[in-house]
């Protein structure tokens, strides 16, 4: 399964080789922009996009509302993983005391 993580694209770092900075949640980092430029949305025009960021590269384009849709559900996903987690240090205490 590949997970897509919502960002938005804050400057381009050099045109000739598609790099761009991508915010995510308050973290910037370097990424490919190959995947989402062509004729019809040249590099000049990806500042401000949303992109679903995958492994460096931006996948695709998507909307402010999809990306905070997403950004919300993977914290719902992220407070469920602490939940079942909690959970089952409490399942091994007790079969500890066994």
């Amino acid at each position: 399964m590949c997970l897509g993580i919502p960002g938005c694209i804050v400057s381009i770092d050099n045109a000739d080789d598609l790099v761009a900075t991508v915010d995510v949640s308050g973290v910037r980092r370097q990424i490919n922009i190959s995947c989402i430029v062509d004729e019809a949305h040249p590099v000049e025009s990806c500042v401000g996009d949303w992109v679903l960021v995958h492994v460096g590269f931006a996948m695709s384009r998507i909307n402010a509302a999809e990306a905070a849709e997403t950004l919300r559900l993977l914290q719902e996903l992220g407070e469920l993983q602490a939940e079942l987690e909690t959970m089952q240090t409490l399942t091994d205490a007790v079969a500890a005391e066994e």
